[in-house]
C-alpha cells in the first residue's frame, strides 16, 4: 500500500526484542577431557602426523602399551619358570605355548579395548562399577604382591650382573636411581621409547637357542604333540608356566597406558594389534628360553633353580657368549619390570582413589603418584639388600600372590567389556564371550592347583 513501508523496514525499526542468552555448553566428557589435555602433548606429534595413514606408519604412531606390557610379564620369575621348564622337563610342555599365546592375547585384547573406548584405567571402572570395598581389597592385594614382584626384579638383576662379578651392593642402588631418575625427569614420550628399547635385550635369549643347537624338527614336534604326563611334579610346572605368563599387573599397566596415551577409537584396532603383538612376542621369547635350556641343560641331565643358574649352566655346552647373552636378557628384563611394577602400582591406586596420576604431570600437581612409584621402588631396592634373606621363597609368594589377584582382575574386566553403557557397539560379542570366560575359567583352575599345591607344601605335606 502507498505510504506504509516495506515490512523488512519495519521490522529494522522495531525495537530488538530481549536475546535469550544461549545455554552454556555441556561439561566436557571424559574422552574430551583426555583429547584437550594431551592434544598439545609432545609425544603425540608423533600420531598427528601419522593421522590418516594406513599400514606401518600408523601402527608405529600407536605402538608402545600392549608390547611393552607383554614383555615386562618376561621378568625375572618369568625367566626362572621357563628355564626351569626346559632344564627340567625338556621339550615335552611346548605344546603348551600356543594355548597360553591365545590366553595372554585375549586378556590384553579386553583391556587396550576398555582402555581405548572409556578412556579409563582398570581400576577406576572397578571403582566406578562394583564400589569402594572391591577397590579397596583389590587395591591392597596388588601393592602386596607387586611389591614383592619388585623385590623379585632387583634380585634378578642383581643376580645377572653378580656372573660378570658386579657385586649386588653396587648393582641395586644404581638401577634403582636410574629407574627413578627416568620416570621422574622423562616425559611420557622418553619413557615409552625407553622401554621398547629394552626388546632388544630378548634376542639375546633367540640367539642363545640358536648356539645352543637343537634339532629344530624336534622342537616343531613338540609343539604339536601335546605330553598327557600328569605326575605332580609335570602338573605344577604346567600350572607355574601358564600362571606366570599372564599377570594382574601387565593388564592394569596396559589399560592405564591407553588412557594416558589418549588413543581413541578411530585407532582401536591398531592398539589391539599392538596387544596381541605384545602377547605373542612374550611367548616367543618363552619358547626360545625352554629350548636354550632344554638343548643344554636338560640335555647332560642338569638342574637349576634360578635364571642365573641356567645362564652359568649354558657355559660348558654352548659356550660363554650364550652364558653372557642369557645374563645380558636377565638383567634387562628384570630392570624393565622393575620399572613397570611400581609405575603400574602408582597408576592403579591413583586412579582408584581419584588422585591425579600419570609420568607428564609435575611433581606437585601429582604427589601421590610419585610418592607411591617412589616407595615401591625404594622399598624393593632395599629389602634386596638385607643380608640371608631368602630370594626365592620372595619370588614364589609374589608369584602366589598374582596367582589369588588375577581371577578376580579377569572377571571384573570381562564384566565390563560386557557393559553396553561403558562399551556400546565395542562390547563383547557371543564368541568374544566364550573364549573370554573360558580363559577366566582356564585360569582358576590353574590357579587353584598352585595355591592348593602351595598350602600342602606349607603343611609340610610333599605332593613331587
Amino acid at each position: 500500500m502507498p505510504g506504509v513501508p516495506p515490512a523488512s523496514d519495519l521490522a529494522a525499526d522495531a525495537p530488538e526484542p530481549a536475546r535469550r542468552r544461549p545455554a552454556p555448553p555441556p561439561p566436557p566428557g571424559l574422552r574430551q577431557r583426555l583429547a584437550d589435555r594431551f592434544e598439545s602433548r609432545e609425544f603425540l606429534r608423533l600420531r598427528g602426523r601419522f593421522r590418516g595413514r594406513r599400514g606401518v606408519l600408523a601402527f608405529l604412531a600407536v605402538m608402545g602399551p600392549g608390547l611393552i606390557a607383554g614383555i615386562a610379564g618376561n621378568d625375572a620369575g618369568g625367566i626362572t619358570t621357563y628355564s626351569v621348564v626346559g632344564a627340567n622337563t625338556g621339550l615335552r610342555l611346548l605344546w603348551l605355548f600356543p594355548i597360553t599365546i591365545v590366553i595372554l592375547a585375549i586378556v590384553q585384547e579386553m583391556a587396550a579395548r576398555l582402555g581405548v573406548v572409556t578412556g579409563q584405567g582398570l581400576s577406576d571402572l572397578i571403582r566406578d562399577r562394583f564400589g569402594v570395598r572391591w577397590t579397596a581389597f583389590a587395591m591392597l592385594v596388588l601393592l602386596v604382591a607387586n611389591l614383592a614382584n619388585t623385590v623379585a626384579e632387583f634380585s634378578g638383576a642383581a643376580a645377572a650382573l653378580e656372573i660378570f662379578g658386579v657385586p649386588r651392593w653396587v648393582t641395586v642402588p644404581i638401577v634403582a636411581v636410574a629407574i627413578w631418575a627416568l620416570v621422574i625427569y622423562a616425559s611420557y614420550r622418553t619413557v615409552e621409547r625407553v622401554f621398547l628399547s629394552v626388546m632388544v635385550v630378548f634376542l639375546a635369549y633367540i640367539v642363545s637357542a640358536f648356539l645352543a643347537g637343537p634339532d629344530w624338527g624336534e622342537v616343531g614336534r613338540a609343539f604339536v604333540t601335546p605330553s598327557l604326563d600328569l605326575s605332580p611334579a609335570i602338573l605344577l610346572t604346567m600350572v607355574a608356566l601358564v600362571g606366570t605368563t599372564i599377570t594382574p599387573y601387565m593388564q592394569f599397566y596396559l589399560q592405564s597406558a591407553v588412557a594416558e596415551k589418549g588413543i581413541d577409537e578411530e585407532e582401536l584396532r591398531l592398539e589391539q594389534a599392538d596387544a596381541i603383538g605384545g602377547a605373542i612376542w612374550t611367548n616367543v621369547v618363552a619358547v626360545f628360553i625352554v629350548v636354550a635350556t632344554a638343548t643344554t641343560i636338560f640335555a647332560v641331565g642338569g638342574e637349576i633353580a634360578t635364571a642365573s643358574d641356567a645362564a652359568r649352566a649354558l657355559g660348558p655346552v654352548a659356550g660363554n657368549l650364550s652364558t653372557a647373552l642369557f645374563a645380558i636378557g636377565l638383567f634387562g628384563a628384570s630392570v624393565l619390570a622393575a620399572t613397570i611394577m611400581p609405575l603400574s602400582t602408582a597408576f592403579v591406586i591413583c586412579e582408584a582413589f581419584g588422585w591425579e596420576s600419570g609420568v607428564d604431570k609435575r611433581f606437585r600437581d601429582a604427589r601421590s603418584f610419585f610418592v607411591i612409584y617412589t616407595g615401591v621402588l625404594g622399598l624393593g631396592a632395599l629389602v634386596v639388600l638385607i643380608p640371608g634373606l631368602d630370594l626365592i621363597g620372595m619370588i614364589v609368594a609374589s608369584q602366589n600372590l598374582q596367582g589369588l589377584l588375577l581371577p578376580i582382575v579377569l572377571v571384573f574386566m570381562v564384566l565390563l567389556v560386557n557393559d553396553e553403557r561403558l562399551m556400546g557397539r565395542h562390547r563383547n560379542g557371543r564368541l568374544a564371550n566364550v573364549l573370554a570366560w573360558g580363559a577366566v575359567g582356564l585360569v582358576v583352575v590353574l590357579d587353584a592347583v598352585l595355591l592348593g599345591a602351595t598350602a600342602l607344601e606349607l603343611l609340610g605335606i610333599r605332593i613331587v
